[in-house]
């Protein structure tokens, strides 16, 4: 083992990993590219990631915090020293509902906390399609949303306070300060001060900027949250680390906000002939209070038909829809939840939108309506051939209003360069997952892959939108946001990533400074599909081979 090895062995009581199969294991997550890093560190506590970065800082090589690695952009890989708290610090520390809030360390599961509050009548309103495997570190760092955003927003609405390792290795508390407070803590000497100094001095010298450049709408996680200092006058350093993916500093504990829970709910999918009118109709149901309003396309739904247990769920389909819209309303009781419901049944047959309304009132039914709506991304990666859904416009955001549009025009740049898409998320705020066919085995598809984010990225600009509404920058769009922000902004990410991280050691290549998206990819060009002989059969699957490149790692 190397000497790397040897210092944080002897740094920290976890666990450190740099053995082939731990390279292996972290070398992806569920994006479309592979990165092997240095090695891994387990932590047991805050300390050993204080240690861990101390010892990162002193050999100069990057760390790069992960969480459940369900990030589809890629930005949990990198060569780096991986620090995983999943494994040990998923601690659940404080919880005050007279105040509306917990205290939890990064490695706890979404849902895990959601259970631990559903006895107390609360829940943590952002909630991703994979919340029994997501952290909310990485929620934090991704700026997740999920489903019910049109109620709860993202996670940036609901983090109150973070306890951070910077990138010096010293820890400070994150929090709202006040016009005395921000004074004092710009008048120090430490990394913490000059932080503060730098991001106050960025803000101000780029406030119209700023103003003229961030979309308008509320699914915008790309670049820095430099808004977040503009347009409420509060001054949170939390703020700003939250979707800037581990980039800044790594987070050890962290204070969010909690909800009450819905007392009822009351869901009905929604069937469309074609996807543009389903998206249409949105439009009408967001006058009807929604609670969430999620779209599922036929290509989802053919596979869900042949997934077995899944396709025993999908009870809830009439005819052959194009598209459905799941929507779903809350109440203080079950005939006021189901009351909005029927009301919008009458708004949209009034207008002559869909052509069926499928009640799911019961728990049970609701519980099948959302077991088929999370399962949509491990779904399309049954498609057959090497042709696969991949991730590099799935996450674009416009105001939901211009969403029919935006959809068409969408549409139309994939079928013009000669492939098709699966299509599915969230209409209630203009954030859909697009992800076009591409076989990235092939040189000419790769190619075929950039001319359509090229597209897609002038669409977005015209529409006023962002590239990534909650998936995140990663690999593969942190080389637009100079273009999507213009080169001022882009200067300005530039500089609060040099007063966070002057050594460039917190995950680089990641919103600024990264390298273009067809590089690092997990097969690329120049991958080779061997055709094993196995005594079981995939020729399903079009061999052994083909079923593995599949796994994606949701």
């Amino acid at each position: 083992m190397s000497a790397l090895y040897e210092e944080l062995r002897n740094a920290i009581e976890g666990e450190v990993r740099f053995d082939p199969y731990a390279k292996a294991l972290y070398s992806t997550d569920a994006s479309m590219y592979r990165i092997e890093p240095i090695g891994v560190v387990i932590p047991k506590h805050m300390g050993d990631v204080i240690a861990t970065v101390d010892v990162a800082r002193r050999n100069q090589v990057p760390v790069l915090p992960r969480g459940g690695g369900t990030s589809l952009a890629g930005q949990t890989v990198g060569h780096a020293i991986v620090i995983d708290c999943s494994k040990y610090m998923h601690r659940i520390l404080e919880v005050n509902t007279a105040e509306g809030w917990v205290r939890v360390q990064p490695g706890v599961v979404q849902d895990e906390l959601n259970m631990h509050l559903r006895p107390l009548g609360f829940l943590f309103g952002p909630d991703t399609s994979t919340s029994n495997r997501a952290t909310l570190g990485g929620m934090i760092g991704n700026n997740s949303a999920g489903s019910h955003s049109i109620a709860y927003g993202k996670t940036i609405d609901h983090v109150l306070e973070l306890t951070v390792v910077l990138s010096d290795a010293s820890t400070t508390v994150l929090t709202s300060l006040d016009k005395a407070a921000l004074e004092v803590m710009r008048k120090g000497g430490g990394l913490e001060h000059h932080i503060c100094r730098e991001v106050k001095r960025v803000v101000e010298a780029n406030r119209d900027e700023i103003q003229k450049r961030y979309p308008t709408i509320m699914r915008r996680v790309s670049g820095y949250n430099l808004d977040a200092f503009v347009r409420n006058g509060e001054f949170n350093l939390a703020k700003l680390i939250v979707g800037s993916e581990g980039t800044l500093a790594t987070v050890a504990e962290a204070k969010v906000r909690i909800v009450p829970r819905p007392k009822a709910t009351a869901v009905c999918i929604v069937h469309f002939p074609e996807m543009i009118q389903a998206t249409e109709a949105s439009e009408e149901i967001l006058g009807c209070d929604p609670y969430a309003i999620e779209l599922v396309d036929r290509m989802i739904i053919t596979l869900t038909r042949g997934s077995g247990e899944l396709a025993r769920s999908m009870t809830f389909i009439e005819g052959e829809p194009e598209a459905l819209l799941i929507t779903e309303f809350r109440g203080d009781t079950p005939a006021e939840a189901q009351g909005k419901a029927e009301r919008m049944v009458e708004r949209l047959q009034a207008k002559g939108m869909g052509y069926a309304y499928v009640r799911a009132y019961a728990p049970s039914q609701q519980a099948n309506v959302w077991k088929v709506r999370k399962a949509g991304l491990g779904l399309l990666e049954r498609v057959e051939g090497d042709r696969r859904p991949v991730a590099f416009v799935e996450d674009t955001a416009v105001d939901p209003l211009k969403l029919p549009e935006f959809l068409r025009r969408f549409k139309q740049i994939i079928e013009e360069h000669g492939t098709t898409a699966g299509y599915y998320g969230h209409a209630s705020v203009g954030c859909l997952h697009i992800r076009p066919l591409v076989n990235l085995k092939d040189a000419k598809e790769i190619d075929l892959m950039t001319h359509i984010a090229r597209e897609i990225s002038d669409l977005v600009l015209e529409f006023g939108g962002a590239m990534s509404g909650e998936h995140g920058d990663g690999l593969a769009r942190s080389h637009w946001n100079k273009k999507l922000f213009g080169p001022q902004l882009y200067s300005a990410f530039q500089d609060i990533k040099r007063a966070f991280d002057p050594l460039n050691i917190m995950n680089p290549g990641k919103i600024v400074n990264a390298p273009p998206m067809t590089e690092n990819l997990r097969y690329g060009a120049e991958y080779k599909t061997l055709d094993l002989p196995t005594h079981f059969s995939f020729e399903k699957e079009g061999g052994l081979a083909r079923a593995v490149e599949r796994c994606i790692g949701v």
